[in-house]
């Protein structure tokens, strides 16, 4: 088979000159052609590693007779742009990321691409520049990193953080101790946060060879996974097997179940819609609450659960929550295998890919129904609820399975109303924060600043003793995967186009429900209303306006300005 390039390189002889250039011989400009594209770099413990991986991917390419080409995209990292205006570029960064590679993609006729990631938003990423490219395409996850001392995981620093604001919380010796072991490796850090969630995702859509997301990334197992990417991927590309004959409808929904079973982080939300907006395919919001109502929560990986990531992986990890839920799930869907996802799972049978890991979970001391229940024994439907009201008419959303019973109703409670997270986060520290608020921070969705998690804020909550299990926080921006709590996030519209949680005061009442999916102001001033009455006084207040925007520049005001809805996915229009 002829690399696609073939007709183009007629047009122009500098284009086989400037790839011998590089290197090439005259044989490889014959030679099927596979983009290579990762996100590494020195930036943080999810991308560095990831140049191995892309070198173990060139070597399955090339023993399959192709050529492969390296390119670079590298991301940033959620954890250092905490408590910063850093944070409030890294939802952008997603799209940045996809339209780059986009460019690599797009600049001669590749006949096929691998891309590698672990993190937050280069996950979905490379999952949404797959299904714009639209060319055969796998997705080579970056794997877990090594956990923390005593199970711990990098969010240790919630803690840490809140106690260096306080005087003579925290000893110098804790702070370094901490700094030498939170982050023990590279690879995504070690809990169900965004990142993991994400390389779930796309094994959850057949994207990925089975078994890969969330290998651990210091493990020989991920090398070998990444050969046979490069392997596989020529196959695709002889194949002509494309992404949208994988990325179907019900591949959207059988990752939707498994995000439920697993406890996956809310950004799934945002990420999912806005993959499947690049190929015409609606992924309403309601789609995951009706999914939610159904499917039992599997996952005792933290921060929904016990264990970690990499823990769910010697267990079985995506494949044995697959196995456990193949009733609800499509088994016909078609894969990067070039099978489908029931012949996967068959295959992984006779490999003895479900036991062989097992010792390791052993070292432990743990068992697989240990981190993956049985169905038999869960005890509640989902993960993730849509709740709306007068504070959110188009939805919003809580990982309930992150949050104690306790504060899974709360009713006319008081408001305690912010314009930007770092307020907030201050007030929780000075203590100004009393057991029972509601901390309502608005102007943080997709237009208002580029729509930045609450994870400072939301750990600050969690490790107070005096507000943990009492403190709700209601936001138009998002959450970590990480993230403990009653956190409700993804308010729409959002404060920023004129959404109703602008207009929330201090001291208004404030009720939500997960069991019934509503959420609600209840009282105006203090004094306890009806909805509708509520609804009505918000309408009124919104005669004076919304708080204007700070000038912006460059793409940053790009992506605030044309940012689509938390409820569509928060990509560009």
């Amino acid at each position: 088979m002829e690399p696609k390039s073939k007709d183009e390189r007629l047009l122009w002889a500098q284009f086989d000159a400037l790839e011998m250039g590089s290197g090439w011989d005259e044989s490889d400009i014959t030679k099927l052609q596979i983009l290579v594209d990762d996100v590494w770099g020195d930036s943080h413990p999810g991308s560095v590693h990831l140049h191995q991986l892309s070198e173990q991917a060139k070597y399955g390419i090339y023993e399959m007779g192709a050529k492969p080409a390296m390119y670079h995209a590298t991301d940033i990292c959620d954890g250092c742009a905490q408590g910063h205006d850093g944070m409030n570029r890294i939802l952008a960064s997603r799209e940045a990321i996809a339209n780059l590679v986009e460019m690599h993609a797009s600049a001669l006729s590749w006949d096929g691409m691998v891309l590698s990631s672990s993190c937050d938003k280069s996950v979905p990423a490379h999952l949404k520049a797959i299904a714009r490219m639209n060319i055969p395409a796998i997705f080579m996850p970056g794997g877990s990193m090594r956990p923390g001392p005593y199970q711990t995981t990098s969010l240790v620093a919630g803690d840490i953080s809140l106690r260096q604001k306080r005087k003579d919380a925290i000893t110098p010796e804790e702070i370094r101790d901490y700094k030498l072991t939170g982050c023990p490796s590279c690879g995504a850090c070690t809990f169900l946060g965004t990142a993991s969630t994400m390389q779930c995702m796309a094994e959850a859509l057949g994207l990925t060879l089975p078994g890969a997301a969330l290998a651990p990334a210091t493990m020989r197992d991920i090398l070998d996974y990444a050969r046979e990417a490069g392997r596989q991927i020529v196959r695709l590309a002889k194949a002509g097997l494309t992404p949208d004959k994988i990325l179907t409808p019900a591949a959207f929904r059988n990752a939707i179940v498994i995000h439920a079973a697993i406890g996956g982080s809310t950004n799934a939300t945002l990420h999912l819609p806005s993959i499947a907006r690049e190929l015409g395919i609606d992924l309403p919001l309601e789609l995951f609450d009706e999914i939610n109502h159904k499917v039992p929560h599997l996952g005792n990986i933290n921060p929904s659960g016990q264990h970690l990531t990499e823990s769910f992986w010697f267990a079985g990890g995506i494949p044995q929550v697959e196995r456990e839920l193949a009733h609800f799930l499509d088994l016909d869907v078609m894969t990067v295998t070039g099978k489908t996802l029931g012949e996967n799972l068959d295959d992984l049978e006779k490999s003895h890919w479900f036991v062989r890991n097992l010792g390791y979970l052993a070292n432990y001391g743990l068992k697989r129904e240990d981190v993956i229940w049985p169905l038999e024994k869960t005890s509640e439907p989902g993960s993730v609820a849509v709740l709306k009201g007068n504070i959110a008419p188009d939805g919003s959303v809580i990982k309930y399975s992150a949050c104690v019973k306790e504060q899974r109703t709360v009713v006319n409670a008081p408001a305690r109303v912010f314009n930007c997270e770092e307020d907030a986060y201050f007030s929780v520290v000075r203590g100004e924060i009393n057991p029972g608020d509601v901390i309502v921070i608005r102007y943080e969705g997709p237009r208002g600043c580029g729509m930045p998690e609450m994870l400072m804020t939301t750990e600050g909550i969690v490790c107070d003793p005096r507000l943990n299990g009492t403190v709700a926080l209601i936001t138009d921006g998002r959450f970590s995967g990480a993230t403990r709590g009653a956190a409700i996030g993804h308010v729409s519209p959002e404060a920023a186009a004129g959404g109703p949680i602008a207009f929330i005061e201090e001291g208004d009442l404030i009720s939500y429900d997960i069991a019934t999916r509503t959420i609600n102001v209840t009282g105006i001033a203090g004094v306890p209303c009806s909805v509708e009455e509520a609804t009505a006084v918000l309408a009124e207040r919104s005669k004076k306006g919304i708080i204007p925007r700070e000038p912006r520049k460059g793409f940053y005001k790009y992506y605030t300005t044309h940012a689509l809805s938390a409820t569509l996915g928060a990509g560009l229009e």
